[in-house]
């Protein structure tokens, strides 16, 4: 009995946490990629400032 108890969580643990991690990664890519843009926005919104700033 020990042994098919191993044997079903060798096969169930990949299957429960390969959708797990997959959805992490898709959160952490996202999270990521929008971090990226408010830095990107932001940079912009200063050089616009100082540009600004210059002009008058």
């Amino acid at each position: 009995m020990t042994w098919q108890i191993a044997v079903a969580l060798g096969v169930i643990v990949p299957v429960i946490l390969l959708p797990i991690v997959l959805i992490w990664f898709l959160n952490i890519g996202g999270m990521l990629a929008a971090r990226r843009e408010a830095k990107a926005r932001e940079k912009a919104t200063r050089q616009m400032a100082t540009v600004e700033v210059k002009a008058k």
